[in-house]
């Protein structure tokens, strides 16, 4: 039984990256596809495809990814906490993202730095 997709998601991407292979099965969500942009976005993962007969996503690899997590319980975070929320979740300065739930969508911190505007976190990848 699932109770956390986005887990689901962060998961099997680390857990198919730690085997090597090329492609990931993970299932599929709004929040999912949202969460899988950002990652393309910042180069972590390549190309990803909708199985809609399965409902999940097929994401290609690019071999970027060491860890990604979601956040339990998700904390909230105000526009001038991110450098707190940086050294709890990232290994060093520059390295990675946060994964966020703003009020304009989901985005990663260092674009919700720039538009001022804090939210939950959801997770991280670095």
């Amino acid at each position: 039984m699932n109770h956390d997709l986005l887990a689901d998601v962060f998961s099997a991407i680390k857990n198919t990256e730690g085997m090597g292979r090329p492609t990931a099965v993970v299932p599929a969500s709004t929040l999912a596809e949202n969460v899988l942009k950002i990652m393309q976005k910042r180069q972590y993962i390549g190309e990803f495809t909708s199985l809609k007969r399965q409902r999940k996503f097929e994401v290609h690899l690019l071999g970027r990814v060491n860890d990604c997590n979601v956040s339990k319980p998700r904390f909230s975070i105000k526009n001038d906490e991110y450098i707190k929320w940086e050294k709890r979740f990232l290994p060093a300065n520059g390295i990675g993202i946060l994964i966020l739930s703003t009020p304009k969508g989901v985005m990663d911190h260092q674009e919700a730095k720039k538009l001022g505007i804090g939210g939950q976190i959801l997770g991280y990848v670095y």
